[in-house]
């Protein structure tokens, strides 16, 4: 017979308990875009309307290796949030902030 989960939970060290929380969190903090997409329960039909293209678009955006950062920031825009590129260095982090829309305010 099957257990819950919080059953299973429950037979858990902290120490697993604690591992495990952090490989949910660090798969939170980094994945593909249809697996962002499909995590704020939106279907690639939803986010074209709210994109303003087709679904097939949506499609061949969440398979490219390579899209302009004013594509990704208007798929971001979409699923309600907004883009912010970091970059990371040994001492330090710098939000990068030239990339802007035309007509955008600076």
């Amino acid at each position: 017979m099957a257990k819950k989960f919080a059953e299973l939970r429950a037979t858990m060290s902290p120490e697993r308990l604690a591992r495990n929380e952090e490989r949910a969190r660090h798969m939170l903090e980094e994945m593909p875009l249809h697996e962002l997409r499909q995590a704020r329960q939106l279907s690639q039909e939803t986010l074209a309307d709210a994109f303003g293209t087709s679904q097939a678009n949506i499609s061949k955006i969440e398979r490219r290796t390579d899209v302009y950062v004013s594509t990704l920031r208007k798929y971001i825009r979409a699923m309600g949030g907004e883009l912010e590129i970091t970059a990371r260095f040994p001492d330090g982090e710098v939000r990068i902030n030239q990339f802007h829309e035309i007509g955008e305010p600076l």
